[in-house]
């Protein structure tokens, strides 16, 4: 038995970790296009998030804790559940509460904090990166190259550099921007497993509805 235990353990691949609430390098803030999820997904499913009245853009996605490679999730922790009222206080920058408890649960189980702090933490995040004004103007789809948005970005926040965010698409249409982020909210380069930029010449991109 103890030379099976061993030869496991010599089998796991280098740098392999426990995921272990708290213990992480950076964060990954991530901003989802809402439009384009809502067309992709949440109009089949009759979310609310999709509604006009709503006027989502960039939501909040997530803010996820993360290795120097790879990420820990579904952690063990001592912390409380947030409670119903704690999750719906979030939808205004994640489009539902159910986002809200998913996040915390895969995600921020792993921050090493209470759920009030990871939100209160997620919120700060996702105030901190301006989301371009210019991609709200367009009134009918377009498509751009992943490289337009993500400039774009870098034009609102001049602090970042190509190296600390990357642009992901999803079925034909940009899906998220991923901006890299330190335990302090400052941005900092990301790793090699998340700085894969979406490789289309160009992708769907809807306007705000």
């Amino acid at each position: 038995m103890r030379w099976l235990i061993a030869s496991l353990i010599a089998a796991l691949p280098l740098g392999a970790q426990s995921d272990t609430s708290g213990t992480f390098d950076y964060y990954v803030l991530s901003l989802s296009w809402s439009p384009n999820w809502c067309a992709l997904e949440g109009d089949a499913r009759g979310s609310d998030q999709c509604d006009a009245r709503h006027d989502h853009g960039w939501i909040l996605h997530g803010l996820w804790p993360q290795y120097e490679s790879g990420f820990p999730d579904y952690c063990q922790t001592s912390e409380r559940a947030p409670s119903r009222q704690m999750t719906a206080g979030m939808a205004d920058i994640m489009g539902t509460s159910g986002l809200a408890w998913h996040q915390w649960k895969k995600h921020g189980t792993c921050a090493g904090v209470s759920a009030a702090q990871y939100f209160d933490t997620s919120r700060e995040a996702y105030a901190r990166i301006k989301r371009p004004e210019i991609l709200r103007r367009l009134s009918e789809p377009v498509r751009i190259a992943p490289q337009v948005v993500e400039q774009a970005f870098l034009e609102a926040n001049p602090e970042l550099r190509p190296d600390q965010i990357t642009i992901t698409c999803r079925d034909g249409h940009i899906q998220e921007a991923r901006v890299c982020l330190t335990r302090a909210l400052e941005p900092r380069q990301c790793g090699r497993d998340v700085i894969r930029d979406c490789s289309a010449k160009n992708a769907l991109f809807t306007p705000v509805r």
